[in-house]
């Protein structure tokens, strides 16, 4: 049995079709339980919901062999993960956004306000840009406004969020989608189990790709 780590939130609704459409089903009744683990129709593949910075760790520490997981969280983790698939799902960016696009600060300190500490630092550093970081678990979206931060390094899919507060996205660091990640040991371990895994979720993505 393989045990994959999905995303709650937004990411699980879009990975529970997709690995529908690649004929890993979960049952309705299952999905309503509040179990935190559950296993699949097949019962070869057991799912656990997690937080989404939490699928990383699960995954690295062999607790879950495989798991699904935006790139966003990926890059702002920096677990030691393998990443054979770009499940394509959940699409949109981590950008910078401030109050005005022609916004610039080209001396002293930026302070940027952030969910996302080590991406933001890895992306201003190789400008060569001064910044504070101001890590914030809430809405970022309100820093520039109350004064907080000159600007914010956030994921954005449609900017509305954005566009209601007033803020416009200044730069795009990168784009994000979800991805399938394996930890390292079950993809030699479970190889044959992995392989067959990545063939039936590479041949959904595709089926899906071709309809768009």
């Amino acid at each position: 049995m393989l045990t994959i780590a999905l995303a709650k939130g937004r990411m699980q609704d879009a990975a529970l079709g997709l690995l529908k459409r690649a004929g890993i089903r979960v049952s309705d009744e299952a999905l309503a339980s509040r179990r935190l683990a559950i296993e699949d129709e097949s019962g070869r593949y057991r799912f656990i919901f997690v937080k989404p910075a939490d699928v990383p760790v699960y995954v690295e520490h062999g607790i879950a062999d495989c798991g699904v997981v935006g790139r966003d969280v990926l890059l702002e983790a920096g677990a030691d993960l393998l990443q054979p698939l770009d499940l394509g799902i959940n699409r949109c960016r981590i950008a910078v956004a401030a109050l005005s696009e022609a916004r610039k600060n080209d001396s002293g300190m930026l302070h940027v306000a952030t969910k996302y500490p080590r991406v933001a630092a890895a992306h201003f550093g190789a400008r060569g840009v001064p910044v504070e970081i101001i890590e914030l678990s809430g809405s970022v979206e309100l820093a520039p406004v109350l004064g907080l931060a000159d600007c914010i390094v956030d994921l954005v899919e449609t900017g509305r969020t954005l566009k209601e507060n007033g803020l416009a996205v200044v730069e795009t660091i990168t784009e994000s989608t979800g991805r399938l990640v394996v930890n390292r040991a079950s993809y030699q371990l479970k190889a044959a189990e992995v392989s067959e895994l990545i063939e039936k979720l590479s041949k959904a993505v595709a089926e899906e790709r071709a309809k768009a």
